[in-house]
């Protein structure tokens, strides 16, 4: 099993669940694999009660299979959950984006400016990971914007099976550029307050998050559940 990183100081409980979702959703422990108690324990060097916990909190978010008898899995990725995540979304980022061509602060429009630099740079060394983040990012910004973070909240709640479908898309298709492409069409239409704009670029931008779905379903079989 790949080593895992030491959890830092403070909240034992916390830190153990923060990384292995991390891990998880990053794919570095990809759908499907067993984990231990014991072994969790001893990589991040805790008791098994933290580790434990961390199993419990991860399983509530289907993310983790705990089987009695039989241990725990990274649960696979399921097609239902991918697409209830992007619907609601789509539902709230066309919201909040159309809200930012009405007011938003000079301070976010120039912190989503840098961040399509930083997308720029991510492309130039076809970095997937940070480019995966600066995408989180540039979607967090608008909300921030707008003072709604505690939505963005919420969507963090349910992304988990859909971020896992980003990420193996980015690790399988080179091709990004339309990502940047779309996240800068976003902030010309914040800039000059274009909301039908906006909205449209939106509504394709999040469509793509299942576009490949079908695709990744036949090249990684073993990664999604199996609709019977």
């Amino acid at each position: 099993m790949k080593e895992l990183l030491h959890a830092p100081a403070g909240s034992a409980g916390n830190n153990v669940y923060a990384q292995l979702k991390q891990q998880i959703v990053s794919l570095e422990l990809p759908p499907g694999t067993t984990l231990s108690e014991k072994e969790m324990s001893i990589a991040f060097q805790v008791s098994r009660t933290p580790v434990r916990e961390s199993f419990v909190r991860l399983a509530q978010e289907g993310l983790l299979l705990v089987l009695p008898q039989r241990g725990t899995k990274v649960s696979l990725i399921d097609p239902d959950l991918v697409e209830e995540a992007r619907f609601m979304r789509e539902q709230l980022e066309r919201a909040v984006i159309k809200l930012a061509c009405q007011s938003f602060p000079e301070e976010q429009l120039t912190a989503l400016e840098r961040n399509l630099e930083l997308q720029q740079e991510s492309l130039r060394l076809h970095d997937g990971r940070s480019m995966f983040e600066l995408d989180e990012e540039f979607h967090r910004i608008l909300f921030e914007g707008c003072r709604k973070l505690g939505t963005w909240s919420v969507i963090q709640q349910m992304n988990a099976h859909l971020n896992r479908s980003r990420i193996l898309w980015l690790k399988t298709d080179p091709h990004w550029e339309h990502l940047y492409d779309q996240h800068r069409q976003m902030f010309e239409a914040v800039r000059l307050r274009d909301e039908s704009r906006a909205d449209s670029v939106m509504r394709e931008h999040l469509t793509l998050s299942i576009a490949n779905l079908s695709v990744l379903k036949e090249k990684f079989p073993d990664f999604f559940v199996t609709m019977q």
